[in-house]
């Protein structure tokens, strides 16, 4: 699979207690440019889940919404990282690091598998019950951008993941990774709902997500050496 993909693209041997042989000046740089990538996610996540959850308001959308509500569970792994990325500046050594990269990749994983179980439920009641969404211009617009934004932040985090040895890191892109596909399942659904009046390809897009959430939310929790299982 092509940039940005669900697995791991890095060589990196991610096993526990097995540190990149970098001097502490450029452990620091790294720590750093972890950091402004999980800022800007949580940034970007803030704006995009406040966009979303309106527009679904608006339309009555059940994929938007599920989008609007992943971005708030990606805003709270991004929250995780930064606690574990500040937290490694007074850990005693690597058996610290690592035990805080794996409490922080299981909070991730969890969150997960939370989003996928409310998504499943709500598309499934929208798809019961006819629950027919209006189209909705500034949906197109958030999902489009973040197509755009979660493709970049996806690949950089891969990076850095890869530098700080980071299982925690690498956790955090699969669900930036999985934010593209949703930005691509959800823009799917309501353009089509928009252009063709097929009201059903919203709920069913919303189904389509819950695959991704499970999948990265099954590796997040297990930590796999650098996603690459299974």
């Amino acid at each position: 699979m092509k940039e940005p993909q669900m697995g791991c693209d890095c060589h990196c041997e991610c096993k526990p207690g097995n540190a990149p042989a970098n001097g502490a000046a450029e452990r620091s740089d790294l720590l750093r440019r972890g950091l402004r990538l999980e800022y800007l996610t949580v940034g970007w996540n803030i704006i995009e889940g406040l966009v979303s959850v309106w527009a679904a308001w608006l339309a009555g959308s059940v994929a938007l919404l599920g989008f609007g509500v992943d971005s708030f569970v990606e805003t709270a792994s991004g929250l995780v990282l930064i606690w574990r990325l500040k937290a490694e500046r007074t850990a005693r050594d690597h058996e610290d690091i690592e035990r805080l990269d794996q409490r922080a990749h299981k909070l991730v994983g969890l969150s997960l598998f939370l989003l996928a179980a409310w998504v499943a439920f709500d598309a499934a009641k929208s798809l019961i019950f006819m629950e027919k969404p209006e189209p909705s211009l500034p949906g197109v617009v958030i999902t489009s951008l973040s197509l755009l934004a979660m493709w970049w932040l996806a690949r950089a985090k891969r990076r850095a993941a890869r530098d700080l040895n980071s299982r925690a890191m690498q956790a955090d892109s699969f669900q930036t990774s999985a934010c593209f596909w949703l930005s691509l399942i959800t823009l799917s659904g309501i353009a089509l709902n928009a252009a063709l009046g097929w009201w059903w390809a919203d709920p069913v897009a919303a189904l389509g997500m819950c695959w991704f959430l499970v999948k990265e939310g099954r590796e997040a929790w297990r930590g796999e050496e650098c996603g690459c299982g299974g």
